[in-house]
């Protein structure tokens, strides 16, 4: 079996997780497949943001047998220029049909080379509009995990990168390998599509605020049959007005927020208790077995059969 070479291009300042991650799961855990080597400017070793450096394989020359390139985030990237010689290696491979990857701001040294013009794409979600405006033929779409159009794939965020990296592990091995994988990592295997990344929104001090306490009541009571009736009762406010003001704390209507919360509790007595679907399905207040599989994979794209078995405690990874 010939392998498929993999070239991580190291910039200055490379996010210490962005780069592990590709290097983890291909040349890790799939060496059988993949040929993974890295890159520098210069073939000299590279400063990783938060100190300490990394050693290379190479320079850019080994871009020019690549069949993937991926470019990990580093520090800055929202305002700094490239060296002509990245973005060039870059543009080439590009050209040269390569597929190309990158990992939260490693999107900006994509849109440098040209690679993103006219396509929608990620990043971290704190660096989306800095990415439109420096790039204006790039669109972007800060909602998204992963963004992928032929063979240009994006990530956002950090851990962002391991979804990318098993996305890609199920396009070339298939579905068994990236479960096989995800599992030794304890990452459940999900769909990329509308997947939401975290935004960051005000935390509101436990207590403080009315919304708050309807949060925290709202966690004692996921068993009970809830309305929104109920709970702006509960707040001593009208339903529009709870509705408003729960939407403006969270970020979503009060019966969203309740379904992943109900969601979260499933999953901590699915890994951390043998109890039956119906039992856990009614103390978490979906009801029915048949809701809580239909609520449970539209949330996570796994079974809670599934889930159990991949993150059961004590289970070995």
């Amino acid at each position: 079996m010939t392998r498929h070479r993999m070239v991580v291009v190291l910039l200055d300042e490379v996010l210490p997780l962005d780069y592990a991650i590709p290097l983890h799961v291909f040349a890790r855990e799939a060496p059988e497949a993949y040929d993974v080597v890295t890159a520098s400017a210069d073939g000299r070793p590279v400063l990783v943001a938060g100190g300490t450096s990394v050693v290379p394989d190479g320079g850019l020359d080994l871009l020019r047998k690549a069949a993937t390139v991926i470019v990990p985030g580093y520090a800055g990237a929202a305002e700094r220029e490239l060296p002509g010689a990245v973005v060039r290696a870059v543009a080439a491979a590009h050209r040269r049909g390569a597929r190309m990857i990158s990992i939260c701001s490693g999107a900006f040294a994509l849109a440098a080379a040209g690679v993103l013009d006219g396509l929608t794409v990620t990043t971290h979600w704190s660096l989306c509009d800095d990415l439109a405006a420096r790039f204006p033929a790039v669109t972007v779409d800060g909602s998204l995990l992963v963004a992928e159009t032929g063979t240009v794939l994006t990530s956002g965020g950090v851990t962002a990168g391991v979804d990318l990296c098993l996305h890609v592990l199920h396009r070339d091995l298939g579905a068994t390998a990236a479960r096989h994988v995800s599992r030794r990592i304890v990452m459940a295997p999900r769909s990329p599509d509308g997947q939401q990344q975290f935004v960051e929104k005000k935390v509101v001090p436990p207590g403080d605020d009315v919304i708050a306490r309807a949060q925290q009541w709202l966690l004692t009571a996921l068993g009970e049959n809830l309305s929104v009736r109920d709970m702006a009762e509960r707040a001593r406010m009208s339903e529009r007005t709870f509705h408003r003001r729960f939407r403006e704390r969270t970020g979503l209507p009060p019966l969203s927020w309740l379904r992943e919360q109900r969601i979260a509790r499933a999953k901590e007595l699915l890994e951390n208790s043998d109890r039956p679907i119906e039992e856990i399905a009614r103390a978490v207040g979906l009801g029915t077995a048949a809701n809580l599989r239909a609520q449970f994979r539209r949330a996570t794209n796994v079974s809670p059969r599934e889930h159990r078995r991949l993150f059961a405690f004590g289970q070995a990874g």
